[in-house]
């Protein structure tokens, strides 16, 4: 009972800083590669000029680019302002990404991008506001909205993050041990 009482005294004193956290938490990857893009930004130049042979001007924009848009789209997240515009440039970034990196044909970086598009799905949905329901928060039986479908993609697409982490062996070898191991289980 004790425990239960604390927990409850610990949830209404952390309430007000729980929504922070989690923005934060999903959108942590642009703020770090936005960072990343400062301190190793004669890296990340030389990188795009010589895999795309744009010249120093274009890789140098396009780094540039990646730097405003994902630590602006951070900063107008976390502080609350233009959320959606901040997530539609930030979706602009991952495409953006993808193809300059080469990471659509790298499934398993492929599905952390489409990740962080769940993650972007859930704070636009977020911003969204809707019309009063009966209780807050909770919806309304038969009621579909726009906002229910972005959370529904978003915690989706944010399974991908974890998938990666699975490996699969599915070699002759491995499969044969596991019903040998299968068969001869007591």
């Amino acid at each position: 009972r004790g425990l239960t009482v604390l927990m409850w005294t610990f949830l209404r004193v952390t309430k007000q800083y729980l929504p922070h956290l989690a923005r934060l938490c999903l959108i942590s990857t642009f703020l770090e590669d936005g960072i990343r893009m400062w301190f190793q930004w004669n890296e990340q130049r030389d990188y795009i000029e010589a895999t795309w042979s744009c010249g120093y001007f274009l890789a140098t924009c396009f780094v540039l680019l990646n730097l405003i848009g994902q630590l602006g789209g951070c900063v107008l997240i976390l502080s609350r302002n233009f959320v959606q515009y901040a997530c539609f440039g930030l979706f602009g970034i991952i495409a953006l990404q993808t193809v300059a990196y080469s990471i659509l044909w790298d499934l398993k970086f492929l599905m952390r991008n489409l990740a962080l598009g769940g993650g972007l799905l859930l704070l636009l949905a977020e911003s969204r506001s809707e019309g009063k329901s009966m209780f807050a928060g909770v919806p309304s039986m038969g009621e579909s909205s726009p906002k229910q479908y972005m959370q529904l993609g978003g915690r989706v697409l944010l399974v991908l993050m974890f998938m990666t982490l699975l490996h699969f062996d599915s070699n002759f070898f491995s499969v044969s041990q596991e019903i040998v191991r299968y068969i001869t289980a007591p």
